[in-house]
Protein backbone atom coordinates (compact mmCIF):
# COMPACT_ATOMS: atom_id res chain seq x y z
CA UNK A 1 0.00 0.00 0.00
CA UNK A 2 2.66 2.62 0.43
CA UNK A 3 2.97 3.19 -2.86
CA UNK A 4 -0.59 3.36 -3.83
CA UNK A 5 -2.34 6.67 -4.01
CA UNK A 6 -4.78 6.74 -1.05
CA UNK A 7 -8.56 8.42 -0.58
CA UNK A 8 -9.40 9.96 2.40
CA UNK A 9 -13.44 9.13 3.72
CA UNK A 10 -14.08 6.06 2.05
CA UNK A 11 -16.55 4.02 3.56
CA UNK A 12 -17.26 0.07 3.19
CA UNK A 13 -20.00 0.57 0.93
CA UNK A 14 -18.22 2.33 -2.04
CA UNK A 15 -16.53 -0.58 -2.59
CA UNK A 16 -19.73 -2.56 -2.72
CA UNK A 17 -20.89 -3.55 -6.59
CA UNK A 18 -24.48 -3.54 -7.78
CA UNK A 19 -24.45 -7.39 -7.81
CA UNK A 20 -26.04 -8.57 -4.54
CA UNK A 21 -24.37 -11.51 -3.09
CA UNK A 22 -25.64 -14.98 -3.54
CA UNK A 23 -24.51 -17.55 -1.16
CA UNK A 24 -26.57 -19.28 0.83
CA UNK A 25 -27.41 -17.54 4.08
CA UNK A 26 -25.16 -17.66 6.89
CA UNK A 27 -22.47 -18.41 4.77
CA UNK A 28 -18.84 -17.40 6.19
CA UNK A 29 -18.14 -15.29 2.99
CA UNK A 30 -20.10 -12.56 4.17
CA UNK A 31 -18.16 -11.93 6.87
CA UNK A 32 -15.45 -12.03 4.60
CA UNK A 33 -16.74 -9.36 1.82
CA UNK A 34 -17.94 -6.94 4.38
CA UNK A 35 -14.32 -7.58 6.40
CA UNK A 36 -12.79 -6.95 3.16
CA UNK A 37 -14.93 -3.57 2.41
CA UNK A 38 -14.26 -2.53 5.60
CA UNK A 39 -9.82 -2.73 5.43
CA UNK A 40 -10.49 -1.24 2.50
CA UNK A 41 -12.20 1.92 3.02
CA UNK A 42 -9.71 2.29 6.49
CA UNK A 43 -6.36 2.25 4.21
CA UNK A 44 -8.01 4.57 1.95
CA UNK A 45 -7.81 2.67 -0.74
CA UNK A 46 -8.99 3.70 -4.33
CA UNK A 47 -11.08 1.41 -6.16
CA UNK A 48 -9.27 1.43 -9.43
CA UNK A 49 -6.00 0.28 -7.78
CA UNK A 50 -7.47 -2.55 -6.43
CA UNK A 51 -7.08 -5.68 -8.01
CA UNK A 52 -9.14 -9.29 -6.98
CA UNK A 53 -8.34 -12.24 -7.85
CA UNK A 54 -10.58 -15.45 -7.35
CA UNK A 55 -10.20 -19.57 -8.12
CA UNK A 56 -13.36 -21.85 -8.27
CA UNK A 57 -15.67 -22.13 -4.94
CA UNK A 58 -18.21 -20.50 -3.47
CA UNK A 59 -15.61 -17.50 -1.66
CA UNK A 60 -14.35 -17.22 -5.36
CA UNK A 61 -17.79 -15.37 -6.39
CA UNK A 62 -16.54 -12.46 -3.77
CA UNK A 63 -15.04 -10.22 -6.65
CA UNK A 64 -17.94 -10.06 -8.51
CA UNK A 65 -19.67 -8.23 -5.50
CA UNK A 66 -16.68 -5.76 -5.12
CA UNK A 67 -16.96 -2.41 -6.92
CA UNK A 68 -13.02 -3.14 -8.42
CA UNK A 69 -11.12 -4.40 -10.74
CA UNK A 70 -11.17 -8.51 -10.83
CA UNK A 71 -10.13 -11.63 -12.38
CA UNK A 72 -12.34 -14.86 -12.01
CA UNK A 73 -9.76 -17.87 -13.01
CA UNK A 74 -9.52 -21.37 -12.60
CA UNK A 75 -9.18 -23.56 -9.83
CA UNK A 76 -5.75 -23.27 -7.68
CA UNK A 77 -4.15 -20.79 -9.96
CA UNK A 78 -5.41 -17.82 -8.05
CA UNK A 79 -1.28 -16.54 -6.96
CA UNK A 80 0.46 -17.32 -10.43
CA UNK A 81 -2.00 -14.26 -11.87
CA UNK A 82 -2.12 -12.37 -8.75
CA UNK A 83 2.01 -12.16 -9.08
CA UNK A 84 1.81 -11.37 -12.40
CA UNK A 85 -0.71 -8.37 -11.71
CA UNK A 86 1.80 -7.53 -9.18
CA UNK A 87 5.21 -7.42 -10.98
CA UNK A 88 3.96 -5.70 -14.21
CA UNK A 89 2.43 -2.83 -12.03
CA UNK A 90 3.50 -2.99 -8.36
CA UNK A 91 1.31 0.44 -7.36
CA UNK A 92 -1.81 -1.99 -7.78
CA UNK A 93 -3.26 -3.69 -4.52
CA UNK A 94 -3.69 -6.90 -5.43
CA UNK A 95 -5.79 -9.27 -3.37
CA UNK A 96 -6.27 -13.12 -3.95
CA UNK A 97 -9.68 -14.50 -2.24
CA UNK A 98 -10.16 -18.11 -2.77
CA UNK A 99 -11.33 -21.37 -0.36
CA UNK A 100 -9.14 -24.05 1.28
CA UNK A 101 -9.45 -26.43 -1.45
CA UNK A 102 -8.42 -24.01 -4.00
CA UNK A 103 -5.81 -22.85 -1.85
CA UNK A 104 -4.37 -25.50 0.06
CA UNK A 105 -5.21 -28.31 -2.56
CA UNK A 106 -4.69 -27.96 -6.15
CA UNK A 107 -3.47 -24.51 -5.39
CA UNK A 108 -0.91 -25.41 -2.32
CA UNK A 109 2.25 -25.72 -4.57
CA UNK A 110 1.46 -21.80 -6.08
CA UNK A 111 0.98 -20.73 -2.32
CA UNK A 112 4.16 -22.25 -0.89
CA UNK A 113 6.14 -20.04 -3.93
CA UNK A 114 4.42 -17.10 -3.08
CA UNK A 115 5.08 -17.16 0.08
CA UNK A 116 8.91 -18.00 -0.34
CA UNK A 117 9.16 -15.25 -3.21
CA UNK A 118 7.70 -12.75 -0.51
CA UNK A 119 5.17 -11.62 -3.55
CA UNK A 120 3.35 -8.27 -2.36
CA UNK A 121 -0.32 -9.86 -2.80
CA UNK A 122 -2.78 -10.34 0.39
CA UNK A 123 -4.13 -13.96 -0.08
CA UNK A 124 -7.54 -14.54 2.10
CA UNK A 125 -8.46 -17.65 2.31
CA UNK A 126 -11.49 -18.80 3.45
CA UNK A 127 -10.99 -22.02 5.58
CA UNK A 128 -14.61 -24.04 6.03
CA UNK A 129 -13.17 -27.40 5.96
CA UNK A 130 -15.22 -28.51 3.23
CA UNK A 131 -15.62 -28.66 -0.18
CA UNK A 132 -18.84 -26.40 -0.27
CA UNK A 133 -19.42 -25.47 -4.15
CA UNK A 134 -19.27 -29.34 -4.50
CA UNK A 135 -21.22 -29.92 -2.08
CA UNK A 136 -19.44 -30.95 1.16
CA UNK A 137 -16.49 -33.16 -0.04
CA UNK A 138 -13.94 -33.50 2.43
CA UNK A 139 -11.17 -30.79 1.90
CA UNK A 140 -7.32 -30.60 2.64
CA UNK A 141 -8.22 -29.01 6.18
CA UNK A 142 -11.35 -31.11 6.99
CA UNK A 143 -10.32 -32.50 10.62
CA UNK A 144 -9.28 -36.06 11.22
CA UNK A 145 -12.72 -38.20 11.66
CA UNK A 146 -15.09 -35.89 10.15
CA UNK A 147 -17.26 -37.61 7.78
CA UNK A 148 -18.03 -35.82 4.67
CA UNK A 149 -19.71 -37.35 1.45
CA UNK A 150 -16.21 -38.72 0.32
CA UNK A 151 -15.17 -40.05 3.88
CA UNK A 152 -18.41 -41.95 5.17
CA UNK A 153 -16.74 -43.63 7.60
CA UNK A 154 -14.57 -40.27 9.14
CA UNK A 155 -11.86 -38.65 7.74
CA UNK A 156 -8.47 -40.85 8.21
CA UNK A 157 -6.15 -37.52 6.74
CA UNK A 158 -4.76 -35.58 8.66
CA UNK A 159 -5.55 -31.35 8.13
CA UNK A 160 -2.76 -29.07 6.27
CA UNK A 161 -1.74 -26.63 8.38
CA UNK A 162 -1.89 -23.19 6.27
CA UNK A 163 0.12 -21.45 9.19
CA UNK A 164 2.61 -23.72 9.64
CA UNK A 165 3.30 -24.02 6.07
CA UNK A 166 3.06 -20.63 5.77
CA UNK A 167 5.71 -20.34 8.42
CA UNK A 168 8.30 -22.64 6.45
CA UNK A 169 7.98 -21.46 3.34
CA UNK A 170 9.14 -17.94 4.42
CA UNK A 171 6.20 -15.37 4.73
CA UNK A 172 6.53 -12.68 5.68
CA UNK A 173 3.15 -12.19 7.48
CA UNK A 174 0.67 -14.46 8.62
CA UNK A 175 -2.68 -14.23 10.12
CA UNK A 176 -6.13 -15.95 10.75
CA UNK A 177 -9.24 -14.19 11.30
CA UNK A 178 -12.91 -15.44 11.86
CA UNK A 179 -15.54 -14.57 10.00
CA UNK A 180 -17.90 -14.31 12.82
CA UNK A 181 -16.05 -11.64 14.16
CA UNK A 182 -15.85 -9.19 11.26
CA UNK A 183 -14.54 -6.03 13.35
CA UNK A 184 -11.56 -8.16 14.43
CA UNK A 185 -11.31 -9.96 10.75
CA UNK A 186 -11.26 -5.95 9.38
CA UNK A 187 -8.65 -5.05 11.49
CA UNK A 188 -6.35 -7.94 10.58
CA UNK A 189 -6.84 -7.42 6.89
CA UNK A 190 -6.07 -3.99 7.52
CA UNK A 191 -2.99 -4.61 8.49
CA UNK A 192 -2.23 -6.97 5.48
CA UNK A 193 -3.08 -4.40 3.41
CA UNK A 194 -0.35 -2.01 4.64
CA UNK A 195 2.27 -5.07 4.68
CA UNK A 196 4.93 -5.13 2.53
CA UNK A 197 5.24 -8.70 0.89
CA UNK A 198 3.38 -11.58 1.00
CA UNK A 199 0.13 -11.69 3.65
CA UNK A 200 -1.71 -14.35 4.13
CA UNK A 201 -4.99 -13.92 5.93
CA UNK A 202 -6.47 -17.83 6.78
CA UNK A 203 -9.90 -17.15 7.95
CA UNK A 204 -12.38 -19.66 9.63
CA UNK A 205 -15.32 -19.21 7.61
CA UNK A 206 -18.16 -22.11 8.75
CA UNK A 207 -19.99 -23.72 5.62
CA UNK A 208 -23.59 -23.41 6.85
CA UNK A 209 -24.69 -25.89 4.42
CA UNK A 210 -22.25 -28.78 4.43
CA UNK A 211 -20.14 -28.36 7.20
CA UNK A 212 -22.20 -29.41 10.44
CA UNK A 213 -19.14 -29.30 12.46
CA UNK A 214 -17.19 -26.77 12.43
CA UNK A 215 -20.23 -24.03 12.75
CA UNK A 216 -20.35 -20.24 14.55
CA UNK A 217 -21.15 -21.48 17.89
CA UNK A 218 -18.09 -24.87 17.60
CA UNK A 219 -15.58 -21.47 16.61
CA UNK A 220 -16.66 -19.32 19.13
CA UNK A 221 -16.30 -21.59 22.15
CA UNK A 222 -12.60 -22.52 20.79
CA UNK A 223 -11.08 -18.80 19.35
CA UNK A 224 -9.30 -16.63 21.19
CA UNK A 225 -7.40 -13.46 20.61
CA UNK A 226 -3.44 -13.32 20.04
CA UNK A 227 -3.26 -9.97 21.36
CA UNK A 228 -5.02 -10.53 24.39
CA UNK A 229 -2.60 -13.63 25.40
CA UNK A 230 0.32 -10.85 24.75
CA UNK A 231 1.84 -12.73 21.84
CA UNK A 232 4.21 -10.83 19.52
CA UNK A 233 3.99 -11.20 16.09
CA UNK A 234 8.12 -10.60 15.71
CA UNK A 235 8.78 -13.67 17.43
CA UNK A 236 9.10 -16.33 15.21
CA UNK A 237 9.24 -19.47 17.09
CA UNK A 238 6.39 -18.05 19.26
CA UNK A 239 4.28 -17.27 15.86
CA UNK A 240 4.99 -21.54 14.93
CA UNK A 241 4.06 -22.17 18.25
CA UNK A 242 0.62 -20.61 18.43
CA UNK A 243 0.46 -22.33 14.86
CA UNK A 244 0.51 -25.38 16.39
CA UNK A 245 -2.08 -25.11 18.69
CA UNK A 246 -5.52 -26.79 16.69
CA UNK A 247 -7.98 -29.06 18.44
CA UNK A 248 -8.77 -32.06 17.22
CA UNK A 249 -12.36 -33.11 18.15
CA UNK A 250 -10.91 -32.77 21.86
CA UNK A 251 -13.93 -30.50 23.20
CA UNK A 252 -10.95 -28.25 24.85
CA UNK A 253 -8.60 -27.23 22.28
CA UNK A 254 -8.77 -24.02 21.53
CA UNK A 255 -7.46 -21.76 18.37
CA UNK A 256 -5.48 -18.35 18.47
CA UNK A 257 -6.88 -15.73 15.68
CA UNK A 258 -4.93 -12.74 14.94
CA UNK A 259 -1.34 -11.63 13.53
CA UNK A 260 0.95 -14.61 14.15
CA UNK A 261 3.96 -13.62 12.63
CA UNK A 262 5.01 -10.26 10.54
CA UNK A 263 8.47 -9.17 9.15
CA UNK A 264 9.20 -5.57 7.28
CA UNK A 265 12.56 -5.55 6.37
CA UNK A 266 12.70 -8.07 3.49
CA UNK A 267 11.98 -6.70 -0.18
CA UNK A 268 8.83 -7.46 -1.70
CA UNK A 269 9.50 -9.69 -4.67
CA UNK A 270 8.15 -7.50 -7.17
CA UNK A 271 10.82 -5.18 -5.82
CA UNK A 272 13.64 -7.14 -6.59
CA UNK A 273 12.47 -7.45 -10.32
CA UNK A 274 12.14 -3.60 -10.32
CA UNK A 275 15.73 -3.51 -9.66
CA UNK A 276 16.75 -6.08 -12.20
CA UNK A 277 14.91 -3.45 -14.42
CA UNK A 278 16.51 -0.43 -13.47
CA UNK A 279 14.13 0.75 -11.12
CA UNK A 280 11.55 0.62 -13.22
CA UNK A 281 8.34 -1.95 -13.12
CA UNK A 282 7.47 -4.46 -16.51
CA UNK A 283 4.74 -1.44 -16.87
CA UNK A 284 7.07 1.09 -17.00
CA UNK A 285 9.88 -0.27 -19.38
CA UNK A 286 9.81 0.65 -23.41
CA UNK A 287 7.59 -1.87 -25.38
CA UNK A 288 10.42 -1.63 -28.03
CA UNK A 289 14.38 -2.40 -28.35
CA UNK A 290 17.29 -0.70 -28.46
CA UNK A 291 19.45 -1.37 -31.33
CA UNK A 292 21.66 -1.88 -28.95
CA UNK A 293 19.48 -4.72 -26.75
CA UNK A 294 18.54 -6.23 -30.05
CA UNK A 295 22.41 -6.87 -30.94
CA UNK A 296 22.89 -8.28 -27.67
CA UNK A 297 20.24 -10.53 -27.69
CA UNK A 298 21.01 -11.76 -31.31
CA UNK A 299 24.54 -11.91 -30.17
CA UNK A 300 23.52 -15.12 -27.83
CA UNK A 301 22.17 -16.57 -31.37
CA UNK A 302 25.62 -17.10 -33.34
Amino acid sequence: MASVKVQVDRKPMDFAAARAPIWCPGCGDYGILEALRRALAEVGARNEDVVLVSGIGCSSQLPHFMKTYGVHGIHGRILPVATAIKISNPRLTVIGVGGDGDGYGIGLNHFLHAARRNVGVVYIVSNNQVYGLTTGQMSPTTLKGVKTKTTPYGSIDSPVNPLALALSAGATFVARGFSGDVAHLAQIVSEALRHRGFALVDVLSPCVTFNRINTYDWFRARVYKLESAGHDPADFEQAYRRALEWPTLDPYGKIPIGVFYRREDLPAYEEEVARLLGGRSPSEAPLELTREQLAELMSHFG
